[in-house]
């Protein structure tokens, strides 16, 4: 039992990192109907750029604080001028194709102008091991899930409870009927990329520690990230956090109990039973949406 529950809060940690990124995934597609399949890499690039303030001398605090300000910039602002606006027009498939693409790019271009080699990045946690209750538990695990899932909820109460957010979920609801009521989409939609944007800082603050930073680091977080949101019902917030925790944890004990090397497909195998058993999601509702 106690090997189980230290898989449990292992599993929930990883699990709430995931939420994070596929909070993204669920974020952008409510708002303006964007899938972002570059959005690991949204988490790797800020993780390089950590490095890189520190490499400066920057401590940990600062260099999050400044990576924050430059994907704002990068990540939410002009990948939404830049590659959202001009392609939404056309419909979903001109998105998709160019987000994968910009996925590889980012893979690659980091690989070639930085490094292929992993490289360690400072846990803000730091290493300490404790026993609580007859359990060994990581300060980084209860750190991480404390972390992600206060952002993940604070995320939810400022859409929930602030006039900002509820215009952002109006929005998101319609944005015909929105503008009649005098909110400004295309600003709400903004607020929505950077987010997003500080999100996969976030992410990459928490889940490089134990990742490293390495060019395709973002391949499969995006991926574990999509299913989770694809499990938790993509077009419900609440479900990106319920997908995360769902695919952390059955990784965790697949890979205890049956075998590490089913652990990668767990993911795949929850998301293909979701897609055949409940499309919605798991706490999502039936919709059909055009863009």
């Amino acid at each position: 039992m106690t090997d189980f529950v230290q898989l449990l809060l292992s599993g929930m940690a990883t699990g709430s990192i995931y939420a994070l990124a596929a909070l993204g995934f669920t974020l952008l597609w409510q708002a303006s109907g964007t899938i972002n399949f570059a959005q690991g890499e949204f988490v790797m690039l800020p993780a390089f750029a950590m490095l890189g303030f520190g490499a400066l001398g920057a401590p940990l605090p600062l260099a999050f604080a400044l990576t924050c300000v430059l994907a704002v910039v990068v990540l939410g602002w002009a990948f939404k001028r830049g590659i959202a606006d001009p392609l939404l027009r056309f419909g979903l498939m001109p998105i998709v194709v160019a987000t994968i693409g910009l996925a590889i790019a980012a893979r690659n271009g980091v690989r070639a102008g930085y490094s292929a080699e992993a490289h360690p990045f400072p846990s803000p946690f730091g290493t300490e091991l404790f026993t609580l209750g007859g359990l060994t538990v990581s300060l980084a695990d209860l750190g991480t899930l404390a972390v992600a899932l206060a952002l993940v909820l604070g995320t939810q109460a400022f859409l929930a409870r602030t006039v900002t957010g509820r215009a952002m979920q109006a929005v998101a609801q319609n944005a015909e009927s929105a503008t009649v009521l005098g909110i400004d989409v295309p600003r709400m939609i903004l607020y929505t990329f950077a987010i997003n944007a500080v999100l996969a800082c976030a992410a990459a603050l928490l889940v490089t520690p134990t990742y490293l930073a390495k060019f395709d680091m973002g391949e499969s977080l995006g991926a574990k990230a999509f299913f989770a949101a694809i499990i938790g019902g993509f077009n419900n917030s609440r479900g990106a956090l319920l997908g995360g925790i769902v695919v952390g944890v059955s990784e965790n004990l697949a890979a205890a109990y049956v075998s590490p090397a089913y652990k990668d497909a767990v993911a795949l195998v929850l998301f293909m039973a979701v897609i055949l058993l409940r499309p919605q999601g798991l706490l999502g509702r039936k919709v059909e949406r055009k863009v």
